[in-house]
């Protein structure tokens, strides 16, 4: 894929505003507070995995 086609498809800023309001009306403001938290807490738990898999050495069987 070049990089022409990854900017012809990528969303602008008003498709960006549509999603967030549609989140928003989805799942109302006190939700996604909760929403985001679970989210940051998921990308962190795989950033520390995949450090995790790096840190360990490979046996040679």
């Amino acid at each position: 894929m070049t990089l022409l086609n990854v900017l012809a498809f990528s969303p602008g800023p008003m498709e960006i505003i549509m999603i967030l309001v549609i989140v928003l009306l989805l799942f109302g403001g006190k939700k996604i507070p909760e929403l985001m938290r679970g989210l940051g807490k998921g990308i962190k738990e795989f950033k520390d995995g995949t450090k995790e898999g790096d840190e360990t050495p490979e046996r040679k069987v």
